[in-house]
């Protein structure tokens, strides 16, 4: 679905405010889209550089429709690793608009190196829902093909995408794919925690010296699995990327509209050959790290609370409603979808066959090895010993 073309019609009803300077309050986040669902018709940049959106009405309600999928998708994974059905699950809770903006203002021709949490990144790429859910029931590796979908595969080494992605961005280069508007260009994923890894920052290192087209999209989510914030830097994140010699900027991570419009910029730059940038997306981790963390021990109700004010959902409802592009009907429609949807994928998953335990060195190596084989007939014998015993 193509999304917000710069020389696009705006079909608000209401006219909007003029131009701010990053969010109220706070002059270096980019915002469009107030927790109240206010629209901002443009938001300036730290570095002067303006971004707005131009979408259809039929795009809002889009972008909702995709912010609800999303997240009850993830609910029923949750709950499905709660059930003893998912052997884990790193849930997106909160993090929605970050996924979904960016996702949207993705092209064809781009490529995605995601972390474990891009489920929302995932549903935008056209990728079947359920392959991230057979990765974590433990019956396949996630068996989408990175090349169709221009997605990679998960990556739960914490930062190592972000080298993936460098050589990967590198190679669109010395291909000539860059310095037009058809130009390639590569995005990383990674939380804030990732940002103290030395392969996120030998990332930075290459990307930048090689001017590499990829744009480093960090989820600031407030939490390294436990560890808050101020743990991790003295600076804010996007900072960073000045020391490495690429601009960096910092968007309302709960604000879908913001999230699509910094990524879209971020990413047309890239293809045009003028290198890598660095978004931090300010955002909130709603739930735990993953289903084995106990986020009580470690955050306060309070900060929760504040931010479930902030509602990437919510603010954009209440948008919808105050701009009167859809009615109860259409919320009511797309809560049905999404129920049906989460139905059938808990379906396929409790469905989903047990491999034969031997089929685990089937694609250890593309020919196979020797090596592979002996091991292989070893474990044969091993599993045949226990035919007909009462074990």
């Amino acid at each position: 679905m193509a999304k917000g073309d710069p020389g696009g019609t705006t079909r608000s009803r209401r006219p909007a405010p003029r131009s701010k300077k990053g969010a109220a309050g706070n002059p270096e986040l980019v915002q469009l889209l107030t927790p109240d669902g206010e629209r901002i018709d443009s938001a300036t940049g730290p570095d002067g550089t303006e971004y707005r959106v131009d979408f259809t009405d039929e795009e809002y309600r889009g972008l909702y429709r995709d912010l609800v999928m999303v997240r009850k998708l993830d609910a029923e994974a949750t709950a499905l690793q709660r059930q003893g059905e998912l052997g884990l699950w790193a849930s997106l809770l909160g993090q929605e608009a970050a996924q979904v903006g960016s996702g949207r203002a993705l092209r064809s021709q781009d490529m995605a190196f995601p972390t474990y949490r891009e489920h929302g990144v995932l549903y935008c790429r056209g990728i079947d829902p359920i392959m991230p859910l057979g990765l974590f029931r433990g019956v396949d590796q996630g068996g989408w093909d990175p090349n169709e979908f221009k997605f990679n595969m998960y990556t739960i080494v914490i930062g190592a995408q972000t080298l993936h992605a460098t050589g990967y961005a590198m190679g669109i280069t010395m291909d000539g794919k860059i310095g037009n508007d058809d130009g390639e260009a590569a995005i990383a994923y990674f939380g804030d925690g990732a940002t103290s890894q030395g392969d996120v920052n030998e990332a930075f290192v290459w990307a930048s010296v090689f001017n590499a087209p990829l744009v480093f999209f960090c989820q600031n989510n407030q939490y390294a699995i436990s560890e808050p914030l101020e743990r991790q830097t003295r600076v804010p994140l996007y900072q960073r990327a000045a020391g490495f010699g690429f601009p960096g900027v910092r968007v309302d991570g709960n604000d879908v509209l913001a999230s699509y419009a910094v990524t879209r910029t971020a990413l047309d730059n890239a293809r045009h050959g003028q290198g890598p940038s660095l978004i931090e997306a300010y955002t909130y981790r709603m739930g735990a790290h993953t289903t084995s963390d106990d986020p009580t021990r470690y955050r306060i109700a309070s900060e929760v609370e504040s931010w479930q004010a902030k509602d990437p959902i919510t603010r954009v409802k209440a948008f919808l409603e105050k701009q009167q592009i859809a009615d109860s009907a259409f919320f009511a429609e797309v809560d049905e979808q999404a129920r049906r949807e989460s139905v059938h994928l808990r379906e396929r998953v409790l469905n989903m066959p047990n491999p034969e335990p031997v089929t685990m060195f089937d694609h250890v190596y593309p020919n196979g090895s020797p090596l592979l084989d002996e091991q292989r007939a070893t474990f044969n014998r091993y599993m045949e010993s226990f035919e007909g015993s009462a074990h």
